[in-house]
């Protein structure tokens, strides 16, 4: 007899799966698109035509590859623990914050709230971050 546990547990792992799948999609792409960036502004660069490629670009688009690998670890932990640990998702949101002020930054359009703002999501980000690390659960 098929119950609302099973179906709920069979929905769940497809979707999981799925996204899985869509983020490898995009780690490949996002690395490809870091390459392509690069090989982009040493050819300028030898060529001698300052055409104007910003390098915050590829700054940016590592710190984005770095947040898509913390949410595949995250996904594949919870398919594998059926738990979504704290510090993956901290994590995550710190490089996303990261990202946020880098871009911000180097586009030459940072206003103090901003940073300040940004600043106080970072320091509670952090806390939670260590206080997940230092009382985490044991391991099964």
């Amino acid at each position: 007899m098929i119950t609302h546990d099973k179906i709920f547990d069979t929905v769940i792992r497809s979707v999981t799966f799925s996204i899985l799948y869509v983020l490898l999609i995009a780690l490949i792409v996002g690395v490809l698109n870091i390459f392509v960036s690069l090989g982009l502004i040493i050819f300028e660069v030898l060529e001698g035509n300052f055409i104007h490629i910003d390098f915050i670009d590829v700054v940016v688009s590592v710190l984005t590859v770095f947040v898509l690998i913390d949410l595949f670890k995250t996904f594949v932990d919870y398919r594998e623990h059926e738990r979504i640990r704290l510090t993956y998702i901290t994590d995550a949101t710190i490089l996303l914050v990261m990202r946020e002020i880098a871009s911000e930054v180097y586009a030459h359009k940072v206003e103090y709230e901003f940073v300040l703002s940004l600043s106080a999501l970072l320091l509670a980000l952090g806390v939670i971050r260590v206080i997940a690390a230092k009382y985490s659960p044991l391991e099964d």
